[in-house]
């Protein structure tokens, strides 16, 4: 089945997409499916736009809810009729074919979990702020049984002499009604 749809060309599945919805476009038929075909052949010819082909991609895949919710509360002639299942099986190997144009891209469906050849979803979380190599735990991270490691003693080298402590001072006295007793 995955040769299958790696042997599919992106491209003509949406110039027949987009020339089926063209065809019912002067009829009473879904409104939605020709704009949504155009935007895919803007978006299969460059080659840098993966974030187009991820809305053109995911759009396509939710036009075939609105197609199915069509065609059940819209009566229409028989040739439109035939057409619009046409353009919803059509659909689907488009869908398909630009999906894995995607991953051969190394793009992923964020909202989905699915990423480039990885369906088994994320495995790895960074905390941000660079907390990674704050703590000693496991890969950076503090476990939370661990206490957390105090700050380290500051050493000075034994061959300069230490300068004399002075008395400590005390803070300076706020004016006003808030000193300290």
């Amino acid at each position: 089945m995955a040769d299958f749809i790696q042997a599919l060309d992106p491209s003509k599945l949406v110039l027949a997409g987009t020339t089926l919805s063209f065809v019912t476009s002067a009829f009473h038929a879904p409104v939605y499916n020709l704009p949504i075909f155009l935007f895919g052949m803007l978006a299969q010819e460059s080659q840098d736009a993966i974030q187009s082909l991820r809305a053109f991609t995911m759009l396509l895949t939710g036009s075939v809810v609105y197609d199915i919710i069509w065609m059940s509360r819209n009566s229409q002639n028989w040739f439109v009729k035939l057409v619009t299942i046409l353009i919803l099986i059509v659909k689907l190997p488009t869908a398909l074919a630009f999906a894995t144009a995607l991953q051969q891209r190394g793009s992923s469906f964020p909202g989905l979990g699915i990423r480039g050849n990885d369906l088994s979803g994320p495995t790895v979380w960074s905390m941000p702020g660079g907390f990674t190599s704050n703590f000693g735990g496991r890969d950076g991270y503090q476990n939370v049984d661990e206490p957390a490691p105090g700050p380290k003693p500051l050493s000075v080298p034994p061959s300069q002499p230490q300068p004399p402590s002075a008395p400590p001072q005390a803070p300076p006295q706020a004016p006003g009604a808030y000193q300290n007793v």
